[in-house]
């Protein structure tokens, strides 16, 4: 893999994530039979949904990952007091969508400046597993560096070992994808959460594609390793429904990361928000530039 390989893989990561959210907020909240009976399939990006999104804006999902890579361009490295002022800064414009659990880590930073929220039972949802491109781009090379930055982003508003245990592996399939991985590779991560939180096993897909992460993840290892092509594999992720916007943000990194720049479908990037997609282009290379990996490739 040479750099421009990788850097370029990056970028597909980052702009997977912005297409994955922007093609799936339009089935979010729907069943498989209400997308069947009103797209037959959907796999254009249209806008609409429940938000009533112009076709290319993006929801949370983008935004907050974009957050994150401002943090980290700005301070030159890891700074979390950076990342949750940017969450702030995010919150107070009043964005199109923000989840409950986001929300009050969010509020609970404004009025206590705490950069931890406290362990929930209920806080299994798929909020901070969806921030997780900018943090395994910075962090390429060092899974140290990726365990600590994973976690602390997630618990700004996220504290439970579901939501940990499913960062770490999507940051670790983004990472091992980006360095040119195969299949096996990616697949081999899987196998490594699943032993360790047997509740992702995803053999016998359910078809559940909730806000729960069990269930997110779910979706996406299904249809990530039953498809053969970035676009099959978001199409299929975003026709479950259900909490589409967020299963295809997370498809679309690691797709992006393991097909690489020339499987995003140039209708759909025409379609992309131009400023969510140059910001997502320039901020994935500057994200590896910072990156372990950098320093020491």
């Amino acid at each position: 893999m040479s750099r421009d390989d990788i850097l370029s893989r990056a970028r597909a990561a980052f702009l997977g994530l912005a297409l994955g959210d922007a093609l799936g907020a339009t089935t979010e909240f729907m069943t498989p039979a209400e997308i069947r009976a009103k797209y037959k399939v959907h796999r254009k990006i249209v806008g609409g949904g429940w938000l009533y999104l112009k076709p290319g804006k993006v929801t949370d999902d983008t935004e907050m990952s974009l957050c994150i890579a401002r943090a980290v361009a700005e301070s030159g490295g890891w700074d979390l007091g950076a990342v949750a002022d940017h969450f702030v800064a995010w919150f107070k414009g009043r964005p199109v969508d923000i989840g409950e659990t986001c929300r009050r880590g969010i509020r609970r930073y404004m009025r206590r400046g705490e950069l931890e929220v406290p362990y929930n039972e209920w806080d299994a949802g798929n909020g901070a597993a969806m921030r997780m491109a900018p943090v395994a781009l910075f962090t390429l090379g060092d899974d140290d560096l990726l365990r600590r930055c994973a976690l602390e982003q997630a618990r700004l508003t996220h504290h439970h070992p579901l939501s940990d245990a499913a960062c770490l592996t999507i940051g670790r399939m983004v990472q091992q994808a980006v360095l040119g991985g195969d299949r096996f590779a990616l697949h081999a991560q899987t196998r490594e959460l699943v032993a360790e939180c047997p509740s992702f096993r995803f053999n016998k897909y359910s078809g559940n594609a909730t806000a729960y992460v069990v269930d997110t993840l779910q979706t996406v290892f299904h249809y990530f390793f039953s498809t053969a092509s970035f676009e099959e594999c978001l199409v299929g992720v975003v026709n479950q429904g259900g909490d589409a916007d967020t299963t295809g943000a997370i498809a679309g990194m690691i797709a992006g990361a393991f097909y690489g720049s020339g499987a995003l479908p140039k209708r759909w990037l025409r379609k992309l928000d131009p400023e969510v997609r140059a910001e997502a282009d320039a901020l994935a290379g500057r994200l590896v530039e910072l990156s372990p990996w950098n320093r020491t490739g």
